[in-house]
């Protein structure tokens, strides 16, 4: 199991294209298995866990329900004064259900320095809605901005405080933070075309930060599972985590998501932010679940792969892929070569992947179909139909591409185009 576990962060890191990927198993009583794959720093490592964010802010309102100082039903306004969507209740918020906007208005909030609530409440005044209460699950990270500063007034200390002091430190979750520790992962985008990596920005996020601001590691992870799991009592209250994992819509409950697997359900939240991908789940009935952790911006589904971690792949072979390595600098030879081209109308996907351009054929899934590589400064199939053979870029005086030309098969920017000379004919 731990083999194939090991081969699934690893195929997951050489197609996604992943700079690194954590993932662990969990159960009641801790970690039961923990591998990575690429630049992987362990159990330890810090990443940005995104909207895993909205749990532990999920919590704190169950905590303040439980305590007396709000009702579900309470609209926001019981609690905000006069803000936009004033209305809406703090279960409808908390399950998605509530019908407003998705995102705040105003700069991309996970690319941008976060304001305070006033400024937030003032760009946001209740006209983005698109359903009514109830109508269908909408995500709103607009609603967990708002859902923070409920509880910040309702326990009055500020949300970062409350994060810190009633669940962190009490679970010993000490790798958690509201900022990035020194030695965090950098946050990484990968260009699709051409594999370089730029970074993502670090950004506070401000008055949006219970929707998506903690960094956390694998480690702290295990022991927040275990808490969505219903392993701490002394956290949440049994029959209270029990009514979170109820469905209010067909797959969302009160701050989790809900699904299945084919061990029984899970709980739990995926997350992502500019540069992070994580996912979270846990099986309520037997404990366990796991936690997945990436330093890119796309490139895996992190349910899918927490799942597949917590079921193993039994029919996966022995063999490791090669590991995904970014590009330094575009060789230059290959200078505007990545992109869309066209056989015909048959469309690639090209790419400069590991040192090599790579067709994959849009219309298949992204298959790879040719490889070439360099040699002496020439591009020579190295994989599929085209092995062996030359791919000319062909340029116009300017430097510009015209197209480019393997064997006969003529490779354009657009279908068929008749500008460009193709023996025989244009392909039908």
């Amino acid at each position: 199991m731990s083999i194939q576990r090991q081969r699934l962060l690893d195929v997951a890191q050489a197609e996604g294209r992943l700079t690194s990927v954590v993932g662990a198993v969990f159960d009641r009583y801790g970690a039961v298995w923990a591998g990575g794959a690429g630049q992987a720093p362990g159990l330890d490592g810090q990443y940005r866990i995104g909207s895993i964010t909205k749990t532990l802010t999920a919590v704190l309102v169950m905590q303040a329900r439980d305590e007396g100082l709000l009702d579900l039903s309470d609209p926001l306004s019981a609690h905000l004064g006069d803000v936009g969507y004033g209305e809406v209740s703090i279960r409808d918020a908390l399950a998605h259900s509530s019908g407003m906007q998705s995102e705040p208005r105003g700069p991309w909030w996970e690319r941008s320095r976060g304001g305070d609530f006033a400024a937030l409440a003032a760009a946001n005044d209740g006209t983005g809605r698109v359903a009514g209460a109830g109508e269908w699950f909408h995500y709103s990270n607009l609603g967990y901005g708002l859902l923070g500063e409920v509880v910040a007034r309702r326990f009055g200390a500020p949300w970062r405080v409350l994060v810190a002091e009633r669940l962190l430190r009490p679970l010993g979750m000490r790798s958690t933070s509201y900022l990035p520790r020194p030695g965090a992962q950098p946050g990484w985008s990968v260009d699709h075309f051409t594999g370089v990596r730029v970074h993502e920005p670090l950004t506070d996020t401000g008055a949006m930060a219970p929707a998506g601001q903690l960094w956390s590691t694998l480690a702290d992870l295990v022991t927040w599972g275990q808490v969505l799991g219903g392993a701490r009592p002394d956290v949440l209250a049994a029959s209270t985590l029990e009514e979170m994992q109820r469905p209010v819509t067909a797959d969302y409950g009160l701050g989790l998501m809900l699904g299945l697997h084919p061990g029984g359900r899970l709980v739990g939240h995926n997350g992502s932010m500019p540069g992070f991908l994580a996912a979270l789940h846990v099986d309520p009935g037997s404990g366990i679940g796991a936690a997945v952790l990436a330093n890119a911006t796309t490139g895996v589904n992190p349910r899918d792969l927490a799942v597949s971690l917590i079921e193993g792949d039994p029919d996966a072979d022995d063999d490791r892929p090669q590991p995904w390595r970014p590009t330094i600098a575009l060789p230059t030879e290959v200078h505007g070569v990545p992109g869309l081209w066209f056989w015909g109308n048959t469309a690639y996907d090209v790419r400069w992947h590991n040192d090599g351009l790579e067709l994959r054929a849009m219309a298949r899934g992204g298959v790879v179909t040719d490889r070439f590589e360099l040699v002496d400064g020439v591009l020579v199939g190295v994989l599929g139909y085209h092995r062996g053979e030359r791919l000319d870029v062909v340029r116009n005086p300017d430097g510009t591409i015209r197209n480019l030309e393997c064997a006969t098969f003529v490779y354009t920017r657009t279908p068929y185009d008749t500008g460009v000379d193709i023996p025989g004919g244009h392909p039908r």
